[in-house]
This record gives structure tokens, sequence and C-alpha cells, in this order.
């Protein structure tokens, strides 16, 4: 690759992820990736294949392969978009709504992470990560897609960390991103049970899923 070539692409965190500046290549790689989410809703994660994709976003499979090594990084990407978009809704409600503590934030958060399960395409396979599907063939590390550094739920309870500020600016830092991971781990577990028996998700368990996550947060901050 060329340094002109090299100069349209922005580095992605997770494994060889390289996405496009450039519009008409981002329209193409988020064309993709809307592909690929479909995919996973029709046929789950298992059955992804890159040639499945190319073709459902009417691309030549080379052009895939301009963007993406493979089905890791498809699966990557998607996962990164998903994170995002998560904290860019979360960031809107936190600005629009009345000042929160940490046990308001946590409410937000799950609020938020249902509302795309109910409605983002390809959520409930890849949310920001693998949603409890087996790994497709060809995937050898599901577990840092966000970061190739630290887990997923690490990823995401660092980025969670930054967007909450001075929400918790009392706590300790260490202890704080240990505590966002836990309550991501419990929250992911009630949360499946809550869609395993309702597409929409069940309202009990999503009301105690929050419970859950606030009543250990507060605890854990100390503060709320």
């Amino acid at each position: 690759m060329s340094a002109d070539t090299r100069s349209h692409w922005t580095a992605g965190a997770g494994p060889g992820r390289r996405r496009p500046v450039q519009q008409r290549s981002l329209e193409r790689y988020e064309r993709i990736l809307d592909a690929c989410a479909a995919l996973l809703d029709e046929a789950g994660a298992a059955a992804l294949t890159t040639k499945e994709v190319a073709l459902r976003a009417r691309v030549p499979i080379g052009t895939l392969y301009q963007f993406f090594a493979g089905k890791e990084d498809l699966l990557a990407a998607l996962a990164a978009r998903n994170l995002d978009r998560y904290l860019h809704r979360l960031d809107e409600r936190l600005r629009s709504g009345p000042p929160l503590g940490p046990a308001g934030f946590t409410d937000l958060a799950v609020e938020e992470f249902v509302a795309m399960k109910r409605t983002v395409p390809g959520f409930g396979q890849v949310d920001f990560g693998l949603a409890g599907a087996a790994a497709p063939s060809g995937v050898r590390d599901d577990l840092h897609l966000l970061d190739v550094e630290v887990d997923n739920n690490t990823a995401v309870a660092l980025r969670l960390q930054a967007l909450g500020g001075e929400l918790f600016a009392t706590a300790d830092p260490a202890a704080l991103t240990l505590g966002l991971r836990v309550a991501l781990e419990a929250a992911d577990a009630v949360l499946k049970l809550a869609f395993r028996s309702d597409p929409d998700g069940d309202p009990a368990m999503i009301t105690e899923c929050k419970r859950l996550v606030r009543c250990y947060l507060v605890e854990q901050l100390g503060s709320r």
C-alpha cells in the first residue's frame, strides 16, 4: 500500500481494522457493515461468510477485503460501530435531561442498551462483542473485538468511565473500571434472560437488571 493510499485510512483499535475516510469508500464500508448486520439476524454469527456479506452489500469480494481482512475484522468493526452509536445515544440523553448521579446514569445505560437490542439490526448477535453466539470459523479471538489489549467488557467500561466524567470523579479509577466491568457482566447475563423468552425483553427482568446494577454500583462508589 502506498503512502498516498495509507493517508486515506484511520486505524481502529481492533484487530487489523482500517476505516476509510473518503466519502465514497466510507459509504461502501458502511453498506458492508449494514449487510453484515442483516445477515447476522437472518442466519446467525456461525453461518456468516464474507461472500454472502459482499453479495448482500452489492460490492465485489475484493472490495470487502480492501476494508476487512476477514470475518473477525467485520465483526470487530460492527461491534465498534455499535459501541460508538450506543455512547452517542447515551451522551445525548445525559445532555438533554436533568443532572444525574451514578444511579441515574446506570438506569439510562441499561435503557439505551435495551432500546438498541430491540431496534438495531444484528445487535442481538453482535452488540459490543459476540452476544452469546458461537464464534464463526476464522474468528480466533472474539473476546478482543474492540481492543487487542483488553477484553470487550473492559473496553466498554473504560468508554463509559470517560463518558460519565464528573459523575465518577470521586471514585478510584482502577476500582471504578473493575466495578463497571463487573456491572456489565452482570447486566449482560440478566438481559440475556430477559430477551430469551420475549423478543422485546421481559419488562420485569429489565427492571431487575436496573436494580441489580444500580445497587451494586452505588455501593461500589459509596455515593448516590
